[in-house]
């Protein structure tokens, strides 16, 4: 079976010990390949499992985590221990472990065959004290994993585990990442700025900044062939305003944007960056502030963020990864302004260009409007409503000591007025409990305007993806009460000191 992570794989490592003999192994081996086999041929379960030899011993164990970690397609390992492998075997490994490790506690018969079940049963099917043996050892050294319980056959089973891969395959693909930030940050802003030094040491991603200029000289030595031929894409793909279309009085501006979009996917390319972020007050060269460019772009899969905010770019990136193939998208967002209907209260997310339209439900359009900041010409946009239905909010930020993921659970409600004023993205939604709560609860946490907003990505993928991090993690849903939530923010402070 096609996989959606082509290149990646899952290491299967299974723990026993020469204590139970050479028949015992064999089946232990068996198993672990029959296991893995379903596991292959599961849909739900994106990578490719890899089974390796069981491991008996300290130095087997040992060796294969180095592999593990030396292995650029390996992105995380499962371990199950199908007999009894004592744990102090498994602690010089887990020391030196760097790839995301699921715990999986299952067993390879379903049901007890109580009829013919005796000590030779038994002693090959231990996991239920075998597996406590090796939870005893990560907790005490104090490290995260992922632990699924069930039998592996069950397709509940293996869809934690499909979304557990998904989180690693975003986790593997920050580390090394390049984002460009173009300019700084938007002057005085807080919440977009932050230690990119930490970030680095802790998350794996660099963020080096570039000068305008530098893509500026890129955008110019742009063809006017390559150009005319995105402009006919554009006209091939999206509905043009009149004034943009051939003839038109503003059909200049396209043919910028345009520009603007090759020569920002020439660079990007070019640098092998996964994200980037821009400002309108640094455009020194730029005809307009980059629209459908960096619309396009997003849909394309990179992450993106206004204003220089590049936790956000980062944050778009990871959760387009982990939610490749999936319907529905992950985009960048910003609460704009709420709707304090009291039986129907709504926050509008938008920004001034820059919403993926991996999230319309449908019609997109292709406008040129004024933008009323910036001080350049008329950008190009896309134009479309959001789709409705479950989606997540999700912000992380720097507060000195540590990194805070955010999340906030919503419901995506569909646009039914009219806004021939408003020629941006539009996305409405209900945050969970209610709108009072989770916002003032967003406030207490420290949480940005800017989000990745996600259709297809659920709050216990995003907790796994806080742990992989080390990085703390508040969930705002449907049971939040504030004075809980405040209780657990105090808590945290303190676990953080």
């Amino acid at each position: 079976m096609t996989k959606t992570f082509t290149t990646s794989e899952i290491w299967f490592i299974v723990g026993s010990q020469d204590l139970y003999g050479e028949e015992t192994l064999k089946q232990v081996a068996v198993h672990a390949a029959e296991i893995t086999k379903a596991f292959n041929q599961s849909g739900d379960i994106p990578a490719h499992i890899v089974l390796k030899p069981t491991v008996k011993s300290t130095e087997e164990i040992y060796q294969t985590f180095i592999d593990a970690n030396q292995s650029n397609n390996c992105i995380g390992v499962i371990c199950w221990m199908h007999t009894f492998s004592p744990a102090k075997m498994w602690v010089r490994a887990l020391h030196i472990l760097q790839k995301p490790l699921l715990h999986l506690h299952t067993q390879f018969n379903r049901d007890i065959p109580w009829s013919s079940i005796d000590m030779d049963f038994m002693n090959l099917n231990q996991s239920a004290h075998g597996d406590r043996e090796f939870g005893h050892a990560f907790s005490k050294l104090r490290k995260n994993r992922k632990v699924v319980v069930g039998f592996w056959g069950e397709e509940t089973v293996q869809k934690q585990i499909g979304d557990w891969i998904r989180v690693a395959a975003g986790w593997a693909d920050w580390q090394g990442a390049k984002i460009a930030r173009f300019g700084d940050n938007m002057r005085f802003v807080a919440v977009t700025d932050g230690d990119k030094v930490s970030a680095e040491l802790q998350l794996g991603f660099s963020v080096n900044t570039y000068a305008v200029g530098d893509l500026v000289k890129v955008v110019n030595a742009i063809s006017d062939a390559e150009v005319e031929k995105l402009m006919q894409e554009y006209e091939d793909t999206y509905t043009l305003m009149n004034s943009l279309l051939k003839g038109g009085a503003q059909r200049n501006s396209l043919y910028e944007a345009a520009k603007i979009e090759l020569g920002l996917k020439a660079f990007l390319e070019d640098g092998n960056f996964k994200g980037f972020t821009d400002t309108f007050e640094d455009l020194h060269g730029l005809a307009q502030l980059p629209g459908i460019a960096v619309q396009r772009l997003m849909a394309a899969g990179y992450g993106f963020a206004g204003e220089g905010d590049w936790k956000t770019a980062a944050l778009v990136r990871a959760m387009k990864t982990m939610g490749k193939g999936l319907k529905g998208g992950n985009a960048f967002m910003e609460d704009y302004t709420y709707h304090f209907d009291p039986k129907n209260p709504l926050v509008m997310g938008s920004h001034m260009l820059e919403v993926d339209p991996c999230l319309s439900s449908g019609k997109i359009s292709c406008e040129v409007h004024p933008l009323g900041i910036g001080g350049k010409a008329d950008p190009v946009r896309l134009v479309f409503n959001g789709d409705p239905g479950n989606a997540l909010a999700a912000s992380f930020v720097d507060l000195g000591n540590r990194f805070r993921l955010i999340l906030n659970e919503v419901d995506g409600v569909e646009v039914q007025n009219e806004l021939p004023k408003l020629p941006v993205a539009r996305i409405l939604w209900k945050p969970k409990p209610n709108l009072e709560t989770a916002a003032a609860a967003w406030i207490l946490a420290g949480g940005a305007h800017h989000t990745c907003y996600s259709q297809n990505i659920s709050t216990q993928q995003m907790e796994d993806f806080a742990e992989m991090a080390n990085m703390e993690s508040v969930v705002i849903d449907g049971n939040t009460s504030l004075r809980q939530f405040k209780n657990e923010l105090r808590w945290n402070d303190t676990s953080f000191k």
